[in-house]
């Protein structure tokens, strides 16, 4: 059953027919209403002299709909959209974007919009270049969400692998830095390959250029990324089960590193990492080939990635947090000075 809002039509009616002197329940009967839609109408929208008219109940029926119905915050071509409008294109999420606006002093009133507000108006926009723009701006870059599918895992057994229910609790507790959430993401058709290394207290990325997705890719490249760091960051390290962590002894041998290995099916144990992925994508995107881009290039999406602002760190940067951890004076790689 779905209600419909009286007419002014109606509304004439009911006032005709208090005007006869006719019971609440007949006028339902004649308008094929609810006794309780007419009382509810009478009860809430009389004139100030006790008596019903139909015009002056539409009048009051519009004024309370613009109290229920507040001008929406971001309209195409407002200074708010404007600002909102550039900040996706910098690639802030709209979480980013809303704790953003809440600590920024800017010249106009109540600049603020939740993240809520954001996604709304850019899915509510007209079909056109610019919602298609704004959409791909987003993390996902998808029109629409769909569900995670439940895969099969094909993964073999790794020789020795220490299970993350043995890791210090220390790790889980992210107070100490030093700890890392590692992963590959593939290029097209699983030809290319690129690291991801997350420190878990900041969220501080690494990006690593891989030759391929073999083990002998990984443990090349994440020691050399690894032995970049100081000592001090060098603690342990959180990998799903992929058959490219096989010869993860080597890689505790050349960089002093602890492996743990998360449960089957569970991303939520490496949840940095995961999340930390789908952001990485907005600049490798997938379907493309990976092998292209240089560990110059790796470095300054990584960089980029690491100055935006986070909730958790009170929109503090994972490059800030990560450098007050360390107590390291961090400097921006060349490439992008």
């Amino acid at each position: 059953m779905s209600y419909t809002e009286l007419s002014v039509e109606e509304r004439a009616t009911i006032q005709v027919g208090q005007y006869q002197g006719l019971s609440q329940r007949e006028i339902a009967r004649m308008l094929g209403r609810s006794p309780s839609t007419i009382s509810r109408e009478l009860r809430r929208n009389r004139s100030l002299n006790g008596r019903y008219v139909a015009h002056v109940a539409q009048a009051h029926t519009r004024e309370r709909r613009k109290v229920c119905r507040p001008a929406r915050k971001l309209v195409l071509g407002n200074e708010r959209f404007e600002l909102v409008l550039h900040l996706l294109r910098e690639r802030f999420s709209p979480e980013q974007i809303a704790g953003k606006l809440r600590v920024m002093k800017i010249n106009f009133e109540e600049a603020y919009v939740c993240r809520e507000t954001i996604y709304k108006a850019i899915y509510a926009m007209p079909v056109g270049e610019l919602r298609k723009e704004l959409v791909q701006c987003l993390r996902q870059g998808k029109s629409t969400r769909r569900p995670r599918a439940g895969g099969v895992d094909r993964r073999g057994q790794i020789p020795d692998m220490v299970s993350i229910h043995l890791r210090p609790p220390e790790v889980e507790d992210r107070l100490m830095p030093g700890h890392w959430e590692g992963d590959l993401i593939k290029g097209k058709n699983n030809a290319s390959a690129v690291g991801t290394l997350v420190e878990r207290s900041s969220g501080y990325l690494m990006l690593v250029k891989m030759n391929d997705a073999t083990a002998t890719s990984a443990v090349e490249g994440f020691s050399a990324a690894l032995n970049g760091m100081p000592l001090a960051a060098r603690k342990s390290m959180t990998y799903d089960q992929g058959k490219e962590m096989a010869r993860h002894a080597e890689l505790t041998q050349k960089t002093g590193i602890a492996v743990y290995f998360a449960d089957p099916h569970s991303p939520w144990q490496r949840g940095t990492n995961e999340n930390t992925n789908g952001l990485v994508r907005q600049f490798l995107p997938k379907g493309t080939d990976l092998s292209r881009y240089t560990q110059e290039e790796l470095d300054k999406f990584a960089y980029l990635l690491n100055i935006r602002p986070r909730k958790r760190f009170n929109w503090l940067c994972p490059i800030e947090v990560f450098t007050q951890l360390m107590g390291l004076q961090h400097e921006a790689p060349a490439s992008i000075q």
